[in-house]
């Protein structure tokens, strides 16, 4: 069946992915697929609306994102919904085969269906968009045409994409603005079209993103119904079995999580998540689980590994709010492990050499340290005395510190926990 090629294709994309993984490193912008909670707290996101249509089992009711927006009122619950803004101009194009990637077009998505573009999108639902904020969900940025942001071979191979990063940028921008200008909402997360990163120039979504001021939004836990199924029925089954057999085995299991799903049809054309969710959310409420909008759940903790009890999450926080880059791409702090001169630099000046990068349109040179430019912003004369990836040691920092901030670290020793650097640099900035 065609769900067993796309869970082949991952395989593969995550075995050539993890050959040619770069080290984990300091970024400008974190990918959130959950958070640290330990209370019962998760997002749900949905995807590629809003949608006009109604429920493919109920086609005689109103359209599918009011009934999801019903249901989640049912249940006190509050969802981050991933807007497109429409995708009619995503032509010419032809249907594809319906239990497919390409079921709403070979060349283009086309939401929530091929030559029905109208039925969708915030440009075209206005009265919906206007019901998502007065009952107090949240918007992502999904992109204006859902357009892929690079080439995608392994199952989308056929599908235009973005030239370069100034394309990605004015396809995002132009949802965004639409949405500020016309109900006065500013968006800050947003998730690639179909998880694509790599822009064809060099540069990638998280370089667009740290221009958008974004957080990426990812979800570690896929709420299924998007894939076909031999039936409506086993695809609602899908939704609601994995949740309730993980939360038997560990009611913790879903804390902090964010939770996909699909404002619209999948792949055959249905809609399970109609009946689907209300199923979900009946075990995460037996389970005591409160079910927020991402945003809220980031207030609960920004990052994947700090608690709100962790000594040094005050800290990282603070950084965060000042515009620093206190976490990895994946969100991480890992305030026991050694920092290096490298990350330091990079948690101070990240962001804007991201920005200069693309101000400038130079994506990062191939043979170069990935921390080479916020070095270079940094300017602190310490940065001769090391390698970017050797320990930091208290006399650089303390040589960065004087430079940028008039006073010393506090600091001593050859080799600093990132965790004391990060508390550090919060204390100055506090003073």
């Amino acid at each position: 069946m065609y769900p067993s090629l796309m869970k082949a294709a991952r395989n593969v994309k995550r075995k050539v992915s993890s050959l040619y993984a770069e080290p984990l490193r300091i970024s400008a912008v974190r990918r959130v697929g959950r958070i640290a909670a330990k209370e019962r707290i998760c997002a749900m996101t949905f995807d590629d609306g809003p949608c006009l249509i109604p429920p493919s089992e109920s086609p005689g009711s109103g359209p599918l994102t009011l009934e999801l927006l019903r249901i989640l009122q049912q249940y006190q619950a509050f969802g981050t919904f991933d807007i497109i803004g429409d995708t009619s101009g995503n032509y010419p194009d032809r249907p594809g085969r319906r239990g497919t990637v390409s079921w709403g077009g070979i060349r283009y998505d086309h939401y929530p269906d091929i030559k029905r573009d109208l039925e969708g999108g915030a440009v075209n639902t206005d009265e919906i968009i206007k019901c998502i904020l007065k009952n107090s969900h949240a918007l992502a940025n999904h992109g204006y045409a859902h357009v892929l942001f690079g080439r995608k071979i392994l199952v989308y191979g056929r599908r235009a994409f973005f030239p370069d990063i100034t394309a990605v940028l004015n396809d995002l921008n132009r949802l965004h603005n639409y949405i500020k200008e016309k109900y006065n909402y500013e968006m800050t997360l947003s998730r690639p079209p179909h998880y694509v990163d790599v822009i064809p120039d060099g540069f990638s979504s998280y370089d667009a993103y740290a221009v958008m001021g974004y957080t990426y939004m990812a979800a570690d836990f896929d709420g299924a119904g998007w894939l076909p199924l031999s039936s409506y029925k086993e695809e609602v089954d899908a939704m609601v079995t994995p949740v309730r057999k993980l939360l038997e085995e560990d009611p913790d299991a879903l804390c902090g999580q964010i939770i996909f799903h699909k404002d619209g049809m999948n792949m055959a054309g249905r809609t399970p998540v109609a009946d689907g969710l209300p199923l979900q959310l009946e075990v995460l409420r037996h389970y005591g689980y409160k079910v927020v909008t991402v945003p809220d759940l980031l207030a609960v903790s920004p990052f994947s590994d700090l608690y709100n009890d962790h000594p040094c999450f005050p800290s990282a926080r603070t950084l965060l709010d000042n515009g620093m880059c206190a976490a990895f791409r994946d969100n991480t702090v890992r305030p026991e492990s050694i920092c290096t001169t490298g990350e330091f630099y990079m948690m101070m000046k990240g962001r804007q050499a991201v920005l200069d990068n693309v101000a400038r349109l130079l994506p990062p040179g191939r043979g170069e340290h990935p921390y080479a430019r916020a070095a270079g912003l940094a300017r602190a004369s310490g940065i001769t005395k090391s390698r970017l990836d050797s320990p930091l040691d208290s006399e650089c920092l303390d040589l960065y510190c004087k430079e940028h901030f008039g006073a010393g670290s506090g600091l001593s020793g050859g080799t600093l926990p990132r965790g004391e650097v990060i508390n550090a640099i919060a204390q100055l900035l506090s003073k």
